[in-house]
C-alpha cells in the first residue's frame, strides 16, 4: 500500500474513539477525503493542531482500496488563517465554505481550481480594512458563485432557463426561479410556480461573481442583500437542505 502526498485543508473533524478522530480532507490533488488519525486525540500527537478545523496542512496517508477509511500518517501544519479568529462574521463565511466543500463535493474528486479558489477566499476574509466596510458577505457569495460553476450549477442569468429564449432588453426587474435554475421571461413566468422578482441590477451583479476580475467587489449593499437571498435559496434547492451556517450569513448581511 503506498503512501500518498498532498495539501490539504481540514474540513470537519468527529472523534473516534478515546485517542483517535475521523478527518474530512479538502486536497488539491485528490479532491475530498476521509481519513483516520490514530492517536490524534492524546495530549502528545504526533499530529499536534494540525488537525484543527481550517488548517491548511501537508499531509501522508495510506488510501484504502476496500472503500472504507484512508489511514492518516502525517501531518503539518502550512497555514492557519489567523485573521478569521478576531471577526466573527468571517469565521461564519469560512466554516460555510467548510461546510459547502464537505458535503456537495464527491470522494476522490479533485478540483485544483476550485481548491485554489477557497484558499484565496480564507485569506481575504477578515476584519475589516477599507472604509466600505465588511467585505464578507460579497466574498462568501463569490466562492459560492465559484463553487456553483466549477460543479456544473452556474445559475442560467444571461437568458430564459426555462425556454432558452434571450430576455427582453430594458427591463428594470427580472424574474427567478430556483427550480428552472435562473432567470425566466416574460412567456414562462406563467408556468413557473417559484418565481420571484429580482432586481435587474442584481442580475448583472450575480454575473460579475463568476466572471474574472475585482468588478464584483463593488455592490450596493440593497444588491448584496438581494443576492445573499437568492442564492441562499438555490443552494437549499440544490442540497435538497438548508445549509446549517447560512442563518449566520444572512443575519450579518
Amino acid at each position: 500500500m503506498a503512501a500518498e502526498k498532498g495539501i490539504a485543508l481540514v474540513l470537519r473533524t468527529t472523534d473516534y474513539s478515546e485517542t483517535s478522530r475521523i478527518a474530512t480532507l479538502w486536497t488539491r490533488e485528490y479532491g475530498k477525503i476521509r481519513v483516520l488519525a490514530k492517536g490524534a486525540r492524546r495530549l502528545k500527537s504526533s499530529f499536534e493542531n494540525a488537525l484543527d478545523l481550517l488548517t491548511l496542512c501537508s499531509i501522508v496517508f495510506l488510501r484504502k482500496s476496500s472503500g472504507g477509511l484512508d489511514l492518516l500518517t502525517e501531518a503539518q501544519v502550512v497555514q492557519r488563517f489567523s485573521r478569521l479568529r478576531t471577526h466573527l462574521p468571517a469565521l461564519y463565511g469560512a466554516y460555510y465554505l467548510a461546510e459547502l466543500l464537505a458535503d456537495w463535493t464527491e470522494d476522490y474528486d479533485p478540483h485544483p481550481m476550485l481548491f485554489d479558489q477557497a484558499l484565496t477566499t480564507l485569506q481575504e476574509l477578515g476584519p475589516p480594512v477599507s472604509p466600505e466596510g465588511d467585505a464578507t458577505p460579497v466574498l462568501v457569495m463569490r466562492f459560492e458563485m465559484q463553487v456553483l460553476s466549477e460543479l456544473g450549477y452556474r445559475p442560467v442569468l444571461e437568458g430564459c432557463a426555462s425556454c432558452g429564449d434571450p430576455l427582453a432588453p430594458g427591463e428594470v426587474r427580472r424574474h427567478f426561479s430556483v427550480a428552472a435554475g435562473g432567470v425566466i421571461c416574460a412567456n414562462c413566468q406563467g408556468s413557473v410556480r417559484d418565481r420571484q422578482p429580482l432586481a435587474l441590477e442584481t442580475v448583472q451583479w450575480l454575473q460579475t461573481l463568476a466572471e474574472p476580475g475585482d468588478h464584483w467587489r463593488h455592490v450596493a449593499s440593497h444588491v448584496a442583500l438581494e443576492g445573499r437571498r437568492v442564492l441562499g435559496q438555490y443552494v437549499t434547492y440544490l442540497l435538497g437542505r438548508r445549509p446549517r451556517l447560512l442563518s449566520y450569513l444572512e443575519r450579518g448581511s
